[in-house]
């Protein structure tokens, strides 16, 4: 990866990834982290990643790594409106929207990792450099 990235975002999918060593996104991180860029993720992401069979001493690692930025009142809000502005709408693009919403506002050029990238171009535009996992 030959651009500089000051900020990258990391979904759930993203973090899921990190916590489960996965070799690629392991190689990514290191780049990244190489070239000074800050981590972020969002509160609810840390909900939608845990599960029974999460190795937790592996995710507090990683939490402890990135910066957690909470869901407020004003960041719900505009994840609203950037769902109406794209037409999508519903719980299945909820927390997409706010984790988009949260990328948007950090300091770029910002990155993200995700799987999601149809409903993450939608939302982000091109404002985001979406790296997929």
């Amino acid at each position: 990866m030959s651009e500089r990235f000051e900020t990258v975002v990391l979904d759930s999918q993203g973090l899921s990834a990190w916590v489960s060593r996965d070799r690629d996104v392991l190689a990514m991180i290191q780049v990244f982290h190489s070239m000074g860029a800050d981590f972020v993720v969002g509160a609810n992401t840390i909900v939608e990643v845990t599960h029974a069979r999460v190795n937790e001493a592996r995710l507090n690692w990683a939490l402890s790594r990135v910066k957690v930025e909470a869901v407020t009142e004003q960041a719900a809000k505009a994840a609203a409106k950037l769902l109406v502005q794209t037409g999508l709408h519903g719980h299945k693009y909820a927390i997409d929207a706010t984790v988009a919403e949260l990328a948007l506002r950090q300091p770029g050029p910002v990155a993200m990792l995700t799987s999601d990238l149809d409903d993450m171009a939608k939302l982000c535009g091109g404002r985001v450099r979406l790296v997929a996992v």
